[in-house]
């Protein structure tokens, strides 16, 4: 028999199981061309009852969900690795450089030449503070030794 969260919701939104399996998919494949239709054939729904179960749900359209993914993706790319933005652009799966950077933009405020140098000046800032933490600590631990 099966699982009761394997039926469809009758709330309008998707059913745990379903979302659970959409998002895995959509996270599993962000670098790739996801079609709303495809999310909705794995999720065994029209495209339209995908489309408003999924913003029930969620309450973004699966198309504002996934950029969302990949702008947060893109983020972790740009502060934890040395790839270009053109290579994180296509990791992400936008189409190219200008749309990668125009959505990025208008996520964050900043294009993502800008939000990258803000993270290592942020990082820079941390590393002096550890040392400046350190540095007092040696002195304090030299102090109390004499």
């Amino acid at each position: 028999m099966a699982h009761p969260e394997h039926f469809a919701s009758t709330t309008g939104t998707l059913c745990a199981h379903r979302e659970r399996m959409v998002k895995q998919l959509i996270l599993a494949n962000l670098g790739e061309s996801l079609e709303v239709t495809e999310l909705a054939r794995a999720c065994a729904l029209s495209r339209s009852h995908f489309s408003r179960a999924f913003k029930s749900t969620t309450g973004l359209s699966p198309r504002e969900w996934i950029r969302q993914q990949r702008i947060q993706r893109a983020k972790v790319l740009i502060a934890g690795s040395e790839l270009s933005l053109t290579q994180i652009g296509q990791e992400c799966g936008f189409c190219d450089q200008a749309h990668f950077s125009h959505m990025f933009s208008r996520s964050e405020g900043v294009n993502p030449m800008t939000w990258r140098n803000r993270q290592l000046r942020y990082r820079h800032h941390l590393r002096k503070m550890q040392i400046a933490t350190v540095n007092f600590s040696e002195t304090v631990i030299q102090f109390s030794a004499s």
